[in-house]
């Protein structure tokens, strides 16, 4: 950090505190939290704007000057502004705006006000910031429209926002329903195609549906990860053994849990035993199966997916 920024920091604690003075080590406790809220504030800004440029190339680019829709919010921006004579720009911000009050109530302050600032962002570069248009293919404008828009999404969704209020609103709905958040957002987007194959052609409803399924799988990626992991929990007699393979063989770490077999007859006591639990990448998963296999053929694994890990080895180790 530097030092402007560090010598600002410092007054501003010195003065919020002024009146209960805090000891040597609580300020330096505060300071250091102040750096790492600052660090992370301009890391989410950074994504934000770098989603809002990706969404607004994904629309200028290839969606607008075609005239192609997408689902969600967006979608019926999109519709809306092809129906009426309202630029997109005014319509991006006036649509999201009830979700974005939806969120301030039911996620936080802090996100409806990032969300806010992205939509703004994001109706300005698309009103004022010219594109090239890339191409007149429809199917190279649904795929890859779709996938500059939902990198977009997903890149806001990091960087604690969103410039389509569609998941608030599922969010929203779910706490009051039944619904789950999926539920919710298939139906939103089937009425949305509905209405696009209404008003315009089941052609352009069927090029929406393949814009939506790139942006929606695009956003999977960036905001879960595209390295999936997988949590292994292993039981075995041998587990000790079990454990200096994966730390000693593959370089990776694991916990150990303390259990007990849940297979025994009544009356018997139950057999404890350490459980071994480690994460690893896809990548790996074949490898530790081998490790596994030549100390204890008859392990019980169990192996889930794990959207995204952080901290321990798993990022610091090379694969081996």
């Amino acid at each position: 950090m530097s030092p402007i920024i560090q010598n600002i920091l410092d007054r501003r604690i010195k003065r919020r505190f002024k009146k209960q003075p805090l000891e040597p080590k609580q300020l330096e406790k505060e300071i250091s939290n102040a750096k790492v809220d600052i660090r992370y504030l301009f890391r989410d800004m950074f994504l934000i704007v770098l989603g809002v440029l990706s969404a607004a190339f994904g629309l200028s680019g290839f969606l607008l000057p075609n005239s192609f829709i997408d689902g969600g919010v967006m979608g019926i921006s999109l519709i809306s502004s092809e129906l009426t004579s309202i630029p997109l720009s005014i319509l991006l911000v006036a649509i999201n705006v009830p979700f974005i009050v939806m969120g301030f109530s039911t996620i936080s302050k802090q996100f409806a006000f990032r969300s806010i600032v992205a939509i703004i962002l994001l109706a300005v570069t698309v009103h004022f910031v010219t594109f090239p248009i890339i191409t007149d293919d429809k199917l190279l404008i649904a795929v890859f429209g779709g996938f500059f828009l939902g990198l977009g999404i997903g890149l806001a969704i990091r960087g604690g926002s969103v410039i389509d209020g569609t998941e608030v609103l599922a969010v929203f709905i779910s706490r009051k329903t039944a619904l789950t958040i999926g539920d919710i957002i298939l139906i939103f987007n089937i009425m949305i195609f509905g209405v696009a194959a209404y008003v315009f052609s089941i052609e352009i409803a069927l090029y929406a549906i393949l814009t939506y399924l790139a942006a929606s799988k695009t956003v999977d990626f960036v905001v879960s990860g595209i390295e999936e992991y997988v949590g292994v929990t292993i039981i075995s007699e041998k587990n000790d053994e079990i454990r200096l393979a994966i730390i000693e063989n593959m370089g990776r770490g694991c916990t150990i849990y303390v259990g007990k077999r849940g297979y025994a007859k009544r009356g018997e006591p139950l057999k404890e035993t350490d459980i071994v639990y480690t994460l690893i990448t896809r990548l790996e998963l074949s490898k530790l199966n081998t490790e596994i296999a030549k100390i204890d053929a008859d392990a019980f694994v169990i192996m889930h997916s794990i959207k995204d890990a952080k901290g321990g080895m798993i990022k610091k180790r090379p694969l081996k």
